[in-house]
């Protein structure tokens, strides 16, 4: 591991003043650290912020909740506000990782986590993420876990978080604080940028900004669900995963709220798909309709062409199961 400087920030100004002079920021350190080791990323100065009061999580005006970014994973999937009102973001951070990790890994962080693409991790592969200019292997590799929907002809890894597809189905606010000082509010999916030709620039946060809160509005109507697609039961990325929130009327669908992982480079959500099942009969029709919105511009590079196939079946199980 390449040495760094480290600084303990007591305050948010005291990390933001550190973080614009260069620093990186970190709490759980659960990805950065192994990124550090393989010497994928190699800071100068990391600033630990885990000091920071940052950790709670509260109601806010209009029936909403308000999460502190240094809350820890395990904590807000067991939190009694969370589980109640937004059980699909409960049941997404249960789906993320090892209990040990959940345990250490802040809510800002999983944001922020990196990509697992094979070829990222390896410092002998071509990846346009890590080394700009340098090709993408994934792209004719073995790319059994890429995406098959937003890649790019420079980038075709996915997003790993299962939190993030949960919030993006419930219109989260990012909150951050800027080194200028005030603060920014950014709707989740505008956190993350598509790969396009500057794959390495993963969101659109300015240089040392500070995410210090998550928000979500009042819980969407209808029942909620989160279903993850995975080789084993426990410790592994979503293949295709669906978050989702639908209400019906008399048989009717009168709301509809879809995000997805394991499909793109950033957690998806799919107006098409939504606008395809809003005012249409609970049923196989709109299913299928919906599900064809979501994929009609998928593409797949070989290995991972059956995962346009298992999302289809995935979101229409879903549909099914919150309509029955």
């Amino acid at each position: 591991m390449k040495p760094f400087d480290f600084v303990r920030a007591e305050t948010v100004e005291e990390a933001l003043a550190a973080g614009a002079n260069g620093g990186r920021y970190i709490a759980g350190g659960t990805n950065l650290v192994d990124l550090m080791k393989l010497q994928v990323e190699t800071p100068d100065k990391l600033v630990y912020i885990s000091r920071l009061a940052l950790d709670g999580v509260e109601q806010i005006d209009g029936g909403g909740v308000r999460i502190g970014a240094l809350v820890p994973n395990s904590d807000l999937a067991a939190h009694p506000l969370i589980r109640t009102h937004y059980p699909m973001l409960s049941r997404a951070l249960l789906a993320g990782a090892s209990a040990q990790l959940r345990n250490k890994a802040s809510v800002g962080g999983n944001l922020l986590q990196r990509t697992r693409c094979y070829y990222f991790y390896e410092t002998a592969a071509a990846c346009n993420k890590r080394e700009p200019g340098s090709g993408c292997d994934a792209i004719g590799g073995f790319n059994r876990i890429h995406a098959v929907l937003g890649a790019s002809a420079s980038c075709i890894a996915t997003h790993p978080s299962d939190m993030a597809v949960a919030l993006r189905a419930l219109d989260a606010i990012v909150v951050t604080a800027l080194p200028e000082g005030g603060e920014r509010r950014i709707a989740l999916g505008d956190l993350y940028r598509l790969p396009g030709d500057t794959p390495e620039i993963e969101t659109n946060l300015k240089p040392g900004e500070l995410i210090v809160a998550i928000e979500l509005p009042a819980p969407p109507p209808g029942r909620q669900l989160y279903r993850k697609v995975r080789d084993r039961a426990s410790y592994a990325f979503a293949l295709v995963s669906v978050a989702a929130a639908i209400a019906v009327e008399n048989g009717v669908i009168t709301s509809a709220r879809l995000a997805f992982g394991g499909l793109a480079p950033m957690p998806w959500r799919s107006a098409e798909a939504e606008a395809a099942l809003v005012g249409q009969p609970a049923g196989t029709d709109a299913f299928e309709a919906a599900a064809g919105a979501l994929l009609k511009d998928a593409r797949g590079y070989g290995h991972n062409d059956f995962k346009i196939v298992l999302a289809r079946r995935t979101l229409i199980a879903s549909l099914r199961d919150l309509t029955a």
